[in-house]
């Protein structure tokens, strides 16, 4: 079984951010809901960084997971 990313239903909490200006106007203009996006971002960004240390960590399948990738991208360019 997959061990969670983070707890989904933790309590939210207040902060205080420093933000661009004007990077800040165009996200209202576009009516960006800047907790969703930062949330958003942030399981990305926690992902990869979970997803390179454990690759880093097991080097014999970081090896074979590259192979793999690398035989399927051959194998779509040959369909072509």
């Amino acid at each position: 079984m997959q061990e969670a990313l983070y707890d989904t239903n933790a309590p939210k909490k207040s902060t205080n951010l420093s933000i661009n200006s004007d990077l800040l106007r165009q996200a209202k203009n576009y009516h960006i809901n800047l907790s969703k996006a930062l949330e958003q971002r942030l399981v990305e960004m926690v992902m990869k960084d979970r997803f390179e240390n454990w690759l880093s960590s097991n080097p014999d399948v970081s090896q074979k997971l590259i192979e793999h990738f690398i035989e399927r991208a051959e194998e779509r360019l040959r369909r072509r």
